[in-house]
């Protein structure tokens, strides 16, 4: 049993560009204490190849990046939420080149922008590092957290579950948030954080999901932890699968950018015939819902296991400059991309929906605040925009240190958090019951809550993620905590959410898509899921 309490004046969870610039942005109003649960840099930014879209050329406009915007979000888009995140992004692009970000710039000597283009963007408005923009972005930001005397950074640190004062059964007549606990997973310890404001930016949780190009960190933990603690979750149906995922064996997770498709590559069947211009007018520059259900529908059609890629017009003079990871990359694995079809599957890539929150980071419980893609904001709504998530990132930790620096939250003055209460807990002899969950867990979202979903499919997934869930939670209560275990916990939570989710959309909307309702309502709506409890 530990007696220790943490305490800061802001708690921030996740290492991503969103938490990284919180932390930087609220660092000069008080202690910041940053938590992460492997390294600074194992986070989903770090992965983002394509780039930030922002309005940057004097060809493109604030309007036609709200329209495209508005276009793939399939109307359920806040409109002011857009309108606020297109119209503020030059000035974050700014701050971040000033932090030593550098973006490329034209070859001709002009110092302007080399702007890409991706799927659903009528302009070319992509900045970009090459292929590791979010590489570049991470490593700059990191070196600035790790500068600053007023922020603490905790490395392979992982929240349990966060404290909240009706847990704690204070008289305050507002449920609030004032801290957490966590595991230091290098000593197992376990001890409590207080603070005034806990800020999520964890991430998303394509991990929930058997094929997918994000790191092993996405677990959903942001809104499982937010769940629990009571506050309101959106749009969880609405997890966008990324078209073109690299197919081989041995490449684990590895992303083609949609940055190749936007300098002229076309999807194609493994025999080279172009299909897109089947499904949608604008071909292999669709946004991501279309063209991820048109792959889906071509390997169902042919039998083959995979589509390609083909952008063998280009010289490898041309493409070890453009992407030089993706070229390597391929390489690697016996693929020369100037000669050969690249063979490609869909993969979960971003979750649209997370915890309800405003542009500045206000959820629905008081003293906890979202960033980032744990946050539904009503930027993306039904379906993301291409390369518009890291804009959205650093707009909103803009935006929610200004608010919380301005209207700062506060906990009773006579808060008293217990030790973390072990009781009849015992180490773990079966870690092969969490390795097979997690397995279950995973197949059985992909095969039932997919690109493509029925009301069977769903109602099987919920059945057998039910008895998951029962079975994950007993295990919790019987043994010591370890990360594999909350992994697990938080993992099959957001699976559930998902489903349930999906079963109250009677439509077939953006990144939703159901046989049973192929249909659009005429009333968009959000679907809203109340918190739960620990």
């Amino acid at each position: 049993m530990s007696n220790r309490i943490e305490r800061a004046d802001f708690f921030i969870v996740g290492s991503g560009i969103a938490g990284l610039m919180s932390a930087l942005h609220l660092a000069d109003h008080g202690r910041v204490l940053l938590v992460t649960k492997k390294r600074l840099n194992d986070c989903n930014t770090n992965q983002a190849q394509g780039g930030i879209a922002c309005v940057m050329d004097g060809a493109d406009s604030f309007d036609q990046h709200i329209k495209d915007t508005l276009i793939a979000g399939a109307g359920l888009c806040d409109e002011k939420v857009v309108r606020d995140v297109v119209s503020k992004g030059p000035a974050r692009i700014q701050e971040l080149i000033q932090l030593g970000v550098e973006f490329h710039r034209k070859a001709d000597g002009s110092q302007e922008f080399d702007l890409g283009r991706e799927g659903g963007h009528s302009q070319r408005r992509v900045l970009h590092a090459g292929d590791i923009t979010g590489q570049r972005i991470e490593s700059a930001l990191v070196a600035k957290v790790l500068s600053h005397p007023n922020i603490q950074t905790l490395e392979h640190t992982m929240v349990i579950d966060l404290i909240t004062t009706r847990w704690l059964k204070q008289t305050d007549p507002e449920n609030r948030c004032c801290g957490a606990y966590v595991l230091n997973q290098l000593t197992g310890e376990i001890y409590a954080v207080q603070a005034p404001v806990t800020l999520l930016a964890t991430g998303g949780c394509g991990k929930a999901y058997l094929y997918t190009c994000n790191p092993d960190i996405a677990t959903g933990d942001g809104v499982a932890l937010a769940w629990r603690a009571g506050a309101r979750i959106a749009n969880m149906e609405f997890v966008q699968f990324h078209p073109t995922c690299l197919y081989h064996p041995q490449a684990k997770r590895f992303l083609i950018s949609e940055a190749v498709r936007g300098e002229g590559a076309e999807l194609v069947d493994p025999e080279g015939r172009p299909f897109m211009k089947k499904y949608d007018p604008r071909g292999s520059l669709a946004p991501r819902d279309i063209v991820a259900r048109a792959i889906d529908s071509e390997i169902k059609r042919t039998g083959a296991p995979y589509c390609c890629l083909d952008i063998r017009h280009k010289t490898p003079e041309y493409l070890k400059e453009r992407f030089p990871k993706i070229y390597d990359t391929c390489a690697k694995f016996g693929i020369d991309m100037a000669k050969d079809l690249i063979p490609i599957v869909p993969s979960a890539h971003y979750c649209c929906g997370g915890i309800q929150a405003t542009l500045d980071g206000i959820t629905s419980l008081p003293g906890l605040y979202a960033v980032g893609e744990t946050a539904c904001t009503g930027l993306h709504g039904a379906n993301r925009l291409a390369s518009n998530s890291l804009l959205e990132a650093v707009v909103g930790a803009y935006d929610a240190a200004e608010r919380i620096v301005n209207d700062p939250p506060k906990i009773p003055d006579n808060l008293s958090i217990p030790p973390w209460e072990y009781g009849t807990a015992v180490a773990s002899d079966e870690a092969v019951m969490v390795a097979h969950n997690w397995m279950e867990v995973r197949t059985c979202m992909w095969d039932y809550v997919g690109i493509v979903r029925t009301n069977k499919r769903l109602m099987r997934a919920r059945n057998r993620i039910r008895n998951l869930r029962h079975e994950i939670r007993e295990y919790y209560f019987d043994y010591l905590v370890t990360p594999d275990t909350l992994e697990l916990r938080n993992l099959a939570l957001v699976g559930e959410l998902i489903i349930r989710s999906a079963m109250r959309r009677h439509e077939s909307r953006g990144l939703h898509y159901t046989l049973d309702y192929p249909s659009l309502l005429d009333n968009p709506h959000n679907t809203v899921l109340p918190g739960g409890q620990h």
